[in-house]
Order: structure tokens, then C-alpha cells, then sequence
């Protein structure tokens, strides 16, 4: 959907990249501080207040002018004793290394002091303390419908973990630890990667929003047993519409809201997001991200993660996964266009020629929110993309490219050079390395759905046609009008990815089994990538 305004006039925001809106924002605020007689700016005095902890300390010191501008906040003045506070969304992800590094992040409703995680190999021994970094965020009251918010996040890396090892887990603070009886409940678990291929499934989707059918979307990838699962972008939506209207609202609440209900997967399977143009929140910063980076600890092992936070690869088994911010070659919402200057293209050409050679990867996938292939009414494909990394893709052998933006289910034929190299029905096997790559929109993860030009086909319900009259995105947000003849499997319903991966012996056929699943349960595709193992 369009870009996020807060509050920006919608003819005059349409004109603006994200950082002249950040610089709008803050100004508006600053002239309105002005009118009101010089009242003080809600949020921003310094001092670490109720925190009290060298973490919060060592963050406002060293790292504000690393992190966007202005997400800094002072804790609400009055002090409130921490054994009434309790952590909430709980949400882990990988460092760069699975098998040795997990970051985890929570949240607490009200400051708290001297935050910190505990981990151990039994629930009832977590020995080892680690002490968290807070990232304290503040949203000032953009319109007057809503009230400024102050959000506390905080984070904790562990590094040196053994591979193949279940850990137990739990955040507390002064005055409430997960090791004592009254907050033993709390306890979580994760697994690092294993040190030798074994078989895996993992999931994904992408617009994921607060619902019930997110909730129910949750409830089945949970059932899958994933040892992570991929978000491609659209996280959250606290900006309820995007339609880049004068009456668009920011409601940073909505966060609060998400990582409650995500809680029970993102606990204990890690949650990897790409940022999608629902992601770009002016208020906090330049490029739209301060507010994604004091949420989400991510590996950070991009071309740069101050600009780029959802810019990184890891590797699980005999999988490399290669996040992407297609904000930044995206035609029809061009608010973070060319934020890298040309270097997230360049990283990723270096990255997957790598990844590629590199031994024990059979298989790259890569994820970001903005439609590669799709014949939908709302978005279609994006031209930036389909020009600028399409043929990285084809150049260094991607397997399988995961989208969302698209509030549906789409999956495509193995194309090359945009036309189709082999057709792919329901059931089929591809070889990668000779018949090309296989796109999957998978954007239907609870927001609400949208349409396509011609009848939905999917498994059980197959009603091929032999093209499809769509379009893409062009410079200057132009739709270009096409026929194209890829559009294999549609599926207007809430869905998500659980891939299955089957690693094999060198030369032996390794296997990815992709299927996708109804919010039901049910199966509504399937089919396999295949390449020969390393």
C-alpha cells in the first residue's frame, strides 16, 4: 500500500522522499511546541530516569547518533516498583551464525531497571545473566486524535551457543526474575542450528497486520514446527491504511498490539523480517527505520546497517537466506528510492556469487516485500525489481524468491528472462539449475485480501488459463500494461509457506518441498525445487 503520512498533507507528501517527511514532522512539532507557549517536548529530556542502568546509559552515550535521530525517549517520571511490571512480546532472532548466536527481544509496558535475560541448559538452571540493551522509543502525539507514546524495547545477544542445543530462557528485570517461582511460567525455550545438514522446515509470509486471521495464521505455522520463519515485510501496520491521505493516523500502539499476538511463535521460533513500505514510519528518523531498529535485532551483516536494518543473509543447514529492502528500487512507492546508492545491489550481487560457491549451500532463497511476479489488481509486479535484481537471480542461481505486498496467494511458473521456461502445475519438480526460478507472492498472512483479474486455481479447485492481462510498475510509478502467461497457482484467502528442506549427500538430489497452507490447515499447493548437493 502507499506510504505512510502521519499526518502530512497527502499532495504535499506525495512529492517528498522519507527523509523530507521526517524533517517536515519534526519541524511541524517543533512550530507547534512553539505556539503552545515553549512546552516541553514530551520524551526527549536527557537523563536515564527510572532505567537507571549502565545499559541505558552506554545506548544514550554511544549510540544515538548511530541510530535514528530523535527515537530516544525519557521514561515517565514517578518511580513503579518492577515486580508489577511484566516483560510481553517476546520475539527471537538469529545473529549471523544460527548455530552459535540467538538475539532476544521483549518489551516492557513501563520502564524497568537494570533489564537482563537468563539462559541455561535446564529450566530450572539458568545460571548464566546477561545484561540487556534498552532502546527506549518515543512517537509524539502526531495528530490529535492520539496520544504521544513512550515504548520500551530491549534486547540481548548471546553469542558462543552450541549448535544443535535446545536452550531455556527468560527476561526480567529488578524486582522480576524468570528464576524464581512467582515468574517461572515465563520460561522459553529456542534450538540453535545443527553443526551437520539434517532436514528442517521452515515458513513464511508476508502483511501480516493485528487480526484474527493473523492469529489463526500463527496457530498453523506454529503447528509446522519451524525452525524459523521468514516476514516479508508489512509487519505490523501501525499505519492503519498507508493511502498516503491527509486522514491517515499512526497508532506506534499497534506494536504493542503485534508483538503480544506474535508472542506465542516469535518466542521460540526466530522471527527474520524484511521491511516492506508499511515499515517506513517518518517520524523516527530519515530513512523511515528508527523505529524497526529498536524493535528487531537483526545479524546487521548488510552493506549498511544504519541505512538498510533489514538488509542481511544467514545460513541454516544447506540453505543460505538472503533478506532485501525493495524500498530502495521500488518505482511505485518511491519514498525510499535509491537510499543506498547503488550498494545493497552491489552487496547482493557479491553476496549470492558466495553464497553460490560456497560449501555445503545448496540452496538460496531470498525474501523482501515488493512483488517480483503478480497479476493482482492492487500492485501487480514491480519493474524495479524485475530490472535490477531479476537477473542477479538468474545471474547466480537463486532457487526460490519469496514476496509479499500482495495480500494473496500467487505462485508462478520457472521463468527466465521474465518469460516462462518451464510450466510448473501443482505437484511439479523443478530443477533450478536448468529450468529457472520459481516466485511466490505469499502476502495473504491477515490483512485484508485483494483480487485478481481472472479465477482463482489452486489444488483441488484448478482452473488454468493461458494468460493473464496485467501489469507492472515503470519509472515515475507508471503502470505498463502486459500479458503475461506465468501466473500458475492464485488463491484469494489467508495462506502462509512451510518449506521442508532434505538435504542429501554430495551429488545426490537435495530437495526444498514448498506447500502452501490455508489459515484452515489446508494444502492449497505444492511443488519441489531440486539441485544437486555440493
Amino acid at each position: 500500500m502507499d506510504t505512510p503520512r502521519m499526518g502530512i498533507d497527502d499532495q504535499l507528501a506525495e512529492r517528498m522522499s522519507m527523509a523530507e517527511q521526517h524533517e517536515y514532522l519534526r519541524a511541524k512539532l517543533s512550530r507547534r511546541r512553539v505556539i503552545r507557549g515553549g512546552a516541553a517536548a514530551a520524551g526527549v529530556a536527557a537523563g536515564a530516569g527510572l532505567l537507571g542502568s549502565s545499559a541505558y546509559t552506554a545506548y544514550a552515550d554511544t549510540t544515538t547518533a548511530s541510530r535514528a535521530s530523535g527515537q530516544l525517549s525519557k521514561p515517565a517520571t514517578g518511580e513503579v516498583d518492577g515486580k508489577h511490571v511484566a516483560p510481553f512480546g517476546r520475539h527471537l532472532a538469529f545473529g549471523a551464525d544460527p548455530k552459535t548466536q540467538f538475539r532476544i527481544s521483549w518489551q516492557v509496558p513501563l520502564a524497568v531497571k537494570k533489564p537482563f535475560v537468563r539462559v541455561g541448559l535446564k529450566p530450572w538452571d539458568l545460571g548464566k545473566k546477561i545484561e540487556a540493551e534498552v532502546r527506549p522509543l518515543h512517537t509524539a502525539a502526531l495528530t490529535s486524535a492520539l496520544p504521544a507514546v513512550d515504548q520500551y524495547y530491549l534486547h540481548a545477544a548471546l553469542d558462543g551457543l552450541r549448535p544443535g542445543t535446545t536452550y531455556y530462557y527468560g527476561v526480567g528485570h529488578e524486582g522480576f526474575d524468570p528464576a524464581t517461582a512467582s515468574a517461572f511460567a515465563t520460561i522459553g525455550t529456542f534450538t540453535t542450528a545443527p553443526a551437520h545438514h539434517e532436514r528442517f522446515v521452515f515458513t513464511a509470509f508476508g502483511d501480516q497486520g493485528v487480526s484474527y486471521h493473523a492469529l489463526g495464521n500463527d496457530a498453523v505455522i506454529l503447528a509446522q514446527n519451524p525452525s524459523f520463519h521468514l516476514h516479508a515485510g508489512d509487519i505490523c501496520y501501525a499505519d492503519s491504511s498507508g493511502s498516503g491521505q491527509s486522514t491517515d493516523t499512526y497508532d506506534a500502539r499497534v506494536w504493542d498490539q503485534f508483538l503480544a499476538q506474535t508472542e506465542t511463535v516469535a518466542s521460540r521460533v526466530p522471527w527474520m523480517v524484511a521491511v516492506g513500505n508499511h515499515d517506513m514510519e517518518a517520524w523516527y528518523s530519515p530513512n523511515g527505520y528508527g523505529g524497526q531498529d529498536a524493535r528487531w535485532t537483526l545479524p546487521g551483516n548488510g552493506p549498511d546497517a544504519e541505512k538498510l536494518p533489514g538488509v542481511y543473509s544467514f545460513t541454516y543447514g544447506n540453505v543460505a537466506v538472503v533478506a532485501l529492502d525493495a524500498n530502495d528500487i521500488s518505482y511505485e512507492i518511491p519514498a525510499n528510492y535509491g537510499i543506498s546508492g547503488g550498494k545493497q545491489t552491489a552487496w547482493l550481487d557479491k553476496k549470492l556469487g558466495e553464497l553460490r560457491k560456497q560449501s555445503g549451500v545448496d540452496f538460496i532463497v531470498v525474501f523482501f516485500h515488493h512483488c517480483s511476479y503478480s497479476t493482482t489488481t492492487s500492485h501487480a509486479s514491480e519493474g524495479g525489481v524485475q530490472e535490477t535484481w531479476v537477473p542477479l537471480f538468474e545471474k547466480h542461481g537463486v532457487d526460490l524468491v519469496i514476496n509479499g505486498h500482495n495480500h494473496v496467494y500467487e505462485r508462478t511458473d520457472a521463468i527466465k528472462a521474465g518469460a516462462v521456461s518451464k510450466q510448473a502445475p501443482i505437484g511439479t519438480t523443478v530443477h533450478s539449475e536448468r529450468d529457472g526460478i520459481v516466485y511466490v507472492t505469499a502476502g495473504a498472512a491477515g490483512r485484508s485480501l485483494y483480487a485478481f483479474p481472472v479465477a482463482d486455481s489452486y489444488e483441488g479447485h484448478v482452473a488454468d488459463v493461458d494468460s493473464v492481462d496485467t501489469y507492472h510498475w515503470t519509472k515515475g510509478g507508471v503502470k505498463a500494461t502486459e500479458t503475461v502467461e506465468w501466473s500458475r497457482v492464485r488463491y484469494t484467502g489467508y495462506s502462509f509457506l512451510a518449506v521442508e528442506v532434505e538435504p542429501a549427500p554430495k551429488g545426490h538430489t537435495a530437495k526444498l518441498t514448498v506447500s502452501a497452507l490455508a489459515e484452515s490447515g489446508e494444502r492449497i499447493d505444492h511443488f519441489t525445487v531440486a539441485r544437486t548437493a555440493k
